[in-house]
C-alpha cells in the first residue's frame, strides 16, 4: 500500500433501536504518489502527492421495510513541484431498498434533484445517470438499488461553486432518509422480509468488495481496514441460485433493478 500521512475518525452504532448498524467515517489523508484506484480514470495524476478528505456513511437499518442508505462527501488535491496543482470534489448519495415503495423513491429523487436545481438543470440528469451507472453489478445484471447522485472529478466550476454543490449534496441526505425510516420503522415484519433482507445484503457486500473505488483506495493507501470495511452490513447470507417466488412482494424489487426515471421531465 501507499504509505500515508494523517488519519481520521471512525463512529459505529451497532444495535440501535432501529439501526443494526450506522457508521459514519472522517479522514484526511496525505502521501507521495496518489493510490492507484485514484488514478485509474486520471492517469495523467499518477506519481503526484496529494491530499484527501471526505465524509462518508452507510446505514443498515433492523427492519427490512427501511431500504439502505449510504452518502459520501469528498476532496482531492494532487500537487507537483512544477504544476499547478489539481483538484477536484466528488461525492452522492444512494438507496437499496429491500421491499420496494414508489412513493419512497420519488422522495429521494425528488430531493436529489432540488439539490441539485441551483446548480443547472442538467446536473441532476447527468449525476442520476452516472449514479445508475456507477452502481450497478456487471455480473448479475442488477443495479445495488434505486440510485440518486455519483459525482466525481467535479471541478468544472470555480472552486467555491464546486463547494457549495457538495454541500447541498450533504445537507439534502437527511431530508431524503430520514422521512422514509420515520415511515416504515414501525412496519411489522418476520422472518421471511428478515431472511430476504440478509440475502439481499449479499448485493451490497458483492459490490463494495468487487467495485467500489472508496474501498479498493482505503485498502491500497493502508488505512484502517475496519474502518474501511464499516459499510459492510453486520449480517449477511447468500443461497445458491436463490428466486423469488412469482407474484409475492420480494419478485417486486426485482422490476426495478434496471435504471429508470422516477421524476416527471421537463
Amino acid at each position: 500500500p501507499v504509505k500515508l500521512l494523517g488519519g481520521g475518525r471512525t463512529r459505529v452504532l451497532s444495535n440501535g433501536e432501529v439501526f443494526e448498524q450506522a457508521g459514519i467515517n472522517f479522514s484526511h489523508v496525505q502521501g507521495a504518489q496518489l493510490p492507484p484506484a485514484a488514478t485509474a480514470s486520471r492517469p495523467e495524476l499518477a506519481g503526484r502527492r496529494f491530499q484527501a478528505m471526505g465524509v462518508s456513511l452507510v446505514i443498515h437499518p433492523h427492519n427490512p421495510y427501511i431500504p439502505t442508505s449510504h452518502a459520501n462527501v469528498r476532496f482531492f488535491v494532487a500537487e507537483h513541484d512544477e504544476l499547478a496543482p489539481v483538484w477536484w470534489f466528488g461525492g452522492g448519495f444512494d438507496l437499496t431498498p429491500y421491499y420496494l415503495f414508489e412513493e419512497d423513491c420519488i422522495h429521494w429523487h425528488r430531493t436529489a434533484k432540488t439539490a441539485c436545481e441551483p446548480f443547472g438543470a442538467d446536473v441532476y440528469p447527468r449525476y442520476k445517470r452516472w449514479c445508475d451507472e456507477y452502481f450497478y453489478l456487471k455480473h448479475r445484471q442488477e443495479t445495488r438499488g434505486i440510485g440518486g447522485l455519483f459525482f466525481d472529478d467535479l471541478n468544472e466550476w470555480n472552486f467555491a461553486r464546486c463547494f457549495a454543490f457538495m454541500r447541498s449534496i450533504g445537507d439534502a441526505y437527511l431530508p431524503a432518509y430520514l422521512p422514509i425510516v420515520q415511515k416504515r420503522r414501525a412496519m411489522p415484519y418476520g422472518e421471511r422480509e428478515r431472511e430476504f433482507q440478509l440475502y439481499r445484503r449479499g448485493r451490497y457486500v458483492e459490490f463494495n468488495l468487487v467495485y467500489d473505488r472508496g474501498t479498493l483506495f482505503g485498502l491500497q493507501s493502508g488505512g484502517r481496514t475496519d474502518s474501511i470495511l464499516m459499510s459492510l452490513p453486520p449480517r449477511v447470507a447468500w443461497g445458491y441460485r436463490w428466486q423469488p417466488e412469482p407474484g409475492s412482494q420480494e419478485a417486486v424489487l426485482y422490476d426495478y433493478l434496471q435504471p429508470r426515471d422516477w421524476l416527471p421531465t421537463g
